[in-house]
């Protein structure tokens, strides 16, 4: 099903899923997961108003916005690091663009508040629904699969995923097509029986230009990228992502 920006824009104001026709007309068989459809990364940044107060804000804005240009310019760059350095590296050059002191204390606790992280709390029954559908699934996102396996048992849900697909395997970060790829070779299926579960506008794009049916699980309800595509469903959270997968 195409959506026209017409209709997108209709549909994103009802955060209203594809219809029940599109599950119909070729019944999708797994779902590839973005790391932050599963993962809530809200407690990294409450760690970083409490520690900072009035310059947390700004730091986190800096530091949110590095990770990804850091992602992009080291896969156009070719020199990939994995996520976690990634990460650090952005939290580093954020606080000094920011004029904030970080200690080594600090920047620890930052950055082990990662490994704290649990699914948002609509995840574990909607998998729980796909599971029992018959439906597979896996990570095919950014962060390393130490920090993939931390959100998943810190919030019991190790058995639900297949093994995670994170950029590491091929050392090409989203929207890289050898990201994307992995879900073909990993499901060893074809691309139109994976569903793509996006958090970020960007990465609802990517895997559009990639060719995965793609649905935008909008929590933040950003606006749609201009980027000449728009994902085939979106939805607010877990529940319309259940709709556009099992009709």
């Amino acid at each position: 099903m195409h959506l026209d920006r017409r209709k997108f824009v209709t549909l994103a104001a009802a955060t209203l899923a594809t219809p029940a026709a599109w599950a119909a007309a070729r019944p999708f068989k797994a779902i590839a997961f973005d790391g932050f459809v599963i993962t809530d990364p809200r407690p990294v940044f409450a760690k970083t108003e409490e520690l900072f107060a009035d310059k947390g804000r700004a730091l986190n804005e800096a530091w949110r916005t590095r990770i990804f240009e850091y992602t992009w310019l080291r896969t156009v760059g070719g020199h990939y690091a994995d996520f976690w350095h990634v990460i650090e590296d952005a939290l580093l050059v954020a606080a000094r663009a920011s004029k904030v002191e970080l200690s080594a204390d600090q920047r620890d606790a930052l950055m082990q508040t990662w490994l704290t992280l649990k699914a948002w709390p609509d995840v574990a029954p909607a998998l729980k629904q796909l599971k029992a559908a018959g439906i597979r699934m896996a990570f095919l996102a950014n962060p390393t699969a130490k920090m993939l396996d931390a959100v998943m048992t810190n919030s019991g849900l190790e058995d639900v995923f297949e093994p995670h697909l994170s950029t590491d395997k091929v050392n090409a970060f989203k929207p890289d097509p050898r990201a994307y790829q992995m879900g073909i070779d990993a499901f060893r299926l074809a691309k139109e029986d994976i569903a793509f579960a996006a958090f970020a506008g960007w990465d609802a794009a990517g895997a559009k230009w990639f060719g995965y049916p793609t649905f935008w699980v909008n929590r933040m309800n950003a606006p749609a990228e201009e980027l000449g595509v728009m994902p085939d469903g979106i939805g607010a959270g877990m529940a319309d992502l259940v709709k556009f997968v099992l009709g």
